[in-house]
């Protein structure tokens, strides 16, 4: 079913747009415009100061393009990952365990079955998919899920080839699995990406509890990183701790609270991620190899008691610091960077699905740091899980509601 909620447009006065490090040939690219205020407006749960300027609270933009959302389909249950398939439908996990296909019509194919046992309790169950780049030859797909083992639980990835009739994944396998193990159900992490070497880049989550938040920092763990590893479940050759003493060699990097946002710049290539903070402290981090990204020996927030995180620290030497930052939290979760013509000034911008804040991220970034922010949708009074750029050049977003949106220049 559809729904057209009213088209957003633009005020005056403003910039836009995005781009990358080269800003190379984006027509529209401009600088935010200093006068709008911060979209934030309430007040910081704590007085830390930012490290620079615009690491946070940045100056507002407006899209001028008119713009409209519409809910092309309702009843998704607790919808968690979507990607887009080679004819441009849209391939959508949901939390307890099963998969769907959207038409861009609305239509929603039945559950798909044959996936592996998930634990949905907390924070868990099916999370992150992607489709294989050769998924036209081959029909596989691999996604993220919370898997329950006698000792614990932990992040798992997984893989299968859907059927030819779409109504399930045959041949499932686990690939790999996140140590160790904890009896815990929350901060999973849970996305996957593939880059251009066709290799996985998976996010973890720390399992937030005092006593395993240490083990982001620890590098013979997986809990609270971000791992590559191959199609098969292997570290890849070249990893940054390869053949380091005590160190996993699938680690990519390391020091992160729940990363639940992951995507490449359309045109530097750079991955980016985001991740939860607790009170405050929510981060978009450009991701080097081998870097360690701080938590929890610095953050911007403070625990959800009001008590100060650790020595209650925000910079030190050999930690990096986020590009951004959001104190209160947005809760930021799947994001995407736009990489259509469709909408000119939103080149190279990313998107971020926003949960608790109920509205989508928009972020103008110019040389590595944001000059803009902007919020989406926030009329609709929705959790937005994730966003991807679909096969048209179209955003499409999935909410813990059941909502799948569309928004595209109207």
């Amino acid at each position: 079913m559809t729904k057209p909620f009213l088209a957003l447009i633009a005020g005056a006065g403003v910039t836009l747009a995005a781009c990358s490090q080269n800003n190379s040939k984006n027509a529209e690219t401009a600088a935010a415009d200093s006068t709008l205020a911060s979209v934030e407006t309430n007040a910081p749960n704590s007085d830390y100061k930012p490290a620079f300027p615009g690491q946070t609270r940045i100056a507002g933009v407006k899209s001028k393009t008119a713009y409209e959302g519409k809910v092309l389909a309702e009843g998704l249950k607790n919808p968690w990952g979507v990607t887009s398939l080679p004819d441009g439908r849209l391939l959508i996990t949901e939390k307890g365990g099963t998969m769907r296909i959207a038409k861009l019509s609305g239509e929603l194919s039945a559950p798909i079955t044959g996936i592996p046992t998930v634990n949905s309790d907390g924070q868990g169950g099916l999370l992150g998919v992607r489709v294989d780049p050769a998924f036209e030859q081959n029909r596989m797909v691999y996604w993220v899920f919370s898997e329950k083992l006698p000792e614990g639980n932990l992040t798992a990835v997984a893989k299968g080839k859907l059927s030819a009739d779409e109504k399930k994944i045959e041949g499932a396998t686990v690939i790999y699995r996140a140590t160790p193990a904890y009896k815990g159900d929350l901060h999973y992490g849970g996305r996957i990406l593939f880059d251009k070497q066709e290799n996985l880049i998976i996010s973890t989550g720390e399992r937030s509890d005092t006593i395993t938040r240490p083990q982001a920092q620890l590098l013979n763990s997986s809990l609270g990183k971000i791992i590559r590893i191959t199609k098969e479940g292997k570290a890849v050759a070249g990893n940054p701790f390869e053949g380091k003493a005590g160190a996993k060699p699938e680690l990519y990097s390391y020091g992160h609270r729940n990363v639940q946002g992951l995507a490449f710049h359309p045109v530097t290539g750079d991955l980016w991620e985001d991740e939860f903070g607790p009170r405050g402290g929510d981060e978009v981090n450009r991701i080097e190899p081998g870097k360690n990204y701080g938590w929890p020996t610095i953050t911007y927030g403070i625990e959800y008691s009001g008590k100060k995180v650790g020595a209650a620290i925000q910079q030190k030497e050999g930690l990096e610091q986020p590009v951004y930052y959001w104190d209160p939290v947005v809760s930021p979760s799947g994001m995407t960077f736009y990489s259509s013509d469709s909408i000119p000034e939103w080149k190279n911008n990313l998107f971020i699905g926003g949960l608790s804040s109920t509205h989508i991220v928009r972020l103008v970034i110019e040389d590595n740091k944001v000059v803009g922010e902007e919020r989406l949708l926030d009329k609709e009074g929705q959790r937005f899980r994730d966003v991807t750029q679909g096969k048209d050049g179209a955003l499409y977003a999935i909410t813990d509601q059941g909502r799948l949106y569309r928004i595209y220049k109207k």
